[in-house]
């Protein structure tokens, strides 16, 4: 029998795929990413690995695990183990400087970005900018550490509060201004759109987490609706071209002009909590299938 593990983090996160791999009786392994070693030496690995390893694990007390899962990944890579989300989808999910250039290139608008490693570079990466600007660590995720300045005063005030992450970077980007401060998510797995949600912020943060296990000053308002057909092909192109399986792509639409701006990139997606009664189905299963058609696959090359 074909062995799957699930490279994981987050320890609530995931419980609703673990339940529905159960369901379907499909055999697992557990890796957690906080508690992980492994030996050069191995030569008995999986058939197929699913990395959900979150980029947010800095702010849980788990960041030595964001660089121990990249260098397993590339060993993974390198003994041709056939990952779900694997090394190159990784190191876009731990850079938002990696996320913007990708979205370049799949044809998106994107905010106007500078990029500074030390607070005294804060100020002068936004003197091009237009304020308000937002400030966030290049390594994020669920809004931890991202900051709204309205003015150069303010910033040069409070640069030495601003949180760099792990990796000690940091993107100054321009504020677009969106319609009734609403963002867009378009949720792909294996090439195609599961669904898009609009989301929608009561103003309170940044984190925008949709699953139930998340916690947050905010509680966003979720709804599914229909993308931007610009929106879907560039988010589409995103996905094939970052080589990742399974993300979430976030956009606002600028007021002024109407235009999509792509701004995030999940490639860890969580999928929304009662997705039933907002999407119509149950999304875990659809991830399921889809890695039981991988482990068929791989089950037919042996």
């Amino acid at each position: 029998m074909s062995r799957l593990a699930i490279l994981y983090e987050h320890p609530q996160w995931f419980r609703p795929l673990f339940d529905a791999l159960r369901r379907a009786g499909v055999p697992f392994e557990e890796w957690r990413a906080d508690a992980l070693g492994w030996t050069l030496e191995e030569t008995q690995w999986p058939d197929l690995v699913l990395n959900r390893m979150s980029a947010s694990a800095r702010w849980r007390g788990h960041g030595h695990a964001q660089f121990a899962v990249r260098e397993l990944l590339a060993v993974l890579e390198a003994r041709r183990v056939e990952v779900v989300n694997g090394a190159a989808a990784y190191e876009l999910e731990i850079s938002k400087v990696r996320q913007l250039e990708l979205f370049r290139r799949a044809g998106a608008r994107v905010p106007r970005t500078a990029v500074a490693n030390c607070p005294g570079q804060l100020l002068p990466a936004a003197r091009a900018l237009p304020f308000p600007v937002m400030v966030k660590p290049n390594c994020g995720g669920a809004g931890a550490g991202v900051r709204r300045f309205d003015s150069p005063a303010q910033l040069e005030r409070e640069a030495a509060g601003v949180d760099f992450g792990c990796d000690h970077v940091a993107l100054v980007q321009e504020h677009i201004p969106s319609r009734d401060g609403a963002c867009y998510r378009i949720e792909i797995l294996g090439g195609e759109v599961l669904y898009c949600l609009k989301v929608q912020r009561d103003g309170a943060g940044y984190n925008l987490c949709p699953a139930d296990a998340c916690s947050a000053g905010s509680r966003p308002v979720f709804t599914r609706c229909e993308p931007l057909p610009e929106a879907e092909t560039i988010a589409l192109n995103v996905a094939r071209l970052g080589r990742i399986d399974l993300c979430g792509i976030e956009y606002i639409i600028d007021h002024r002009t109407g235009e999509p701006v792509f701004y995030d990139l999940n490639v860890l997606s969580n999928f929304v909590a009662n997705a039933r009664e907002i999407v119509g189905f149950d999304p875990y299963d659809r991830l399921v299938e889809y890695l039981g058609r991988r482990l068929h696959a791989l089950a037919r090359l042996r």
